[in-house]
């Protein structure tokens, strides 16, 4: 294996598996992986018996569970769905099961907030004016995953 022209970003996190070439197996290992691993690889073999080549797609992100609560003030109630580490950044969508195919863009309100690592960040979106007896979803999705939270409102009596 020749390493000379290999891409400085790859140095010493690289390796093959030596005694499983003889049988075929001429897997690539990438060590430490980083997101700026993220991107197309293309790996390309010649042995005796013939070449060839195959593409990989590497994508990196992060997700979690959105949590959802109930908040209260003197007027209205409203939903905080809250869930601290996405990349790359998502879409919120907020559903009912009430109103099934409503679009809750003008009366819910998202922000995203860089985390300390400066590469993954919190979501926060809060949906405003909820009702009494009613299921509502928070889904929040990237390329990478798809999460959802779930909260019933119900009387406060």
């Amino acid at each position: 294996m020749n390493l000379l022209d290999q891409d400085e970003m790859f140095r010493g996190r690289t390796a093959v598996f030596a005694d499983q070439v003889i049988v075929g197996n001429a897997s690539l290992r990438l060590k430490n992986v980083q997101l700026a691993d993220a991107g197309t690889y293309k790996c390309y073999t010649i042995t005796s018996k013939g070449k060839g080549n195959a593409n990989l797609e590497y994508k990196t992100g992060a997700f979690s569970i959105p949590e959802v609560n109930v908040e209260c003030n003197a007027t209205s109630e409203s939903l905080r769905c809250e869930a601290p580490r996405w990349f790359p950044q998502p879409t919120v969508v907020w559903a009912s099961q009430v109103d099934q195919g409503a679009n809750f863009s003008e009366v819910s309100n998202t922000s995203f907030e860089l985390n300390s690592e400066n590469v993954t960040m919190k979501v926060v979106s809060v949906l405003y004016n909820v009702t009494i007896n009613n299921t509502y979803s928070c889904m929040i999705e990237n390329n990478i995953a798809k999460a959802t939270g779930d909260i019933k409102v119900t009387d406060k009596a």
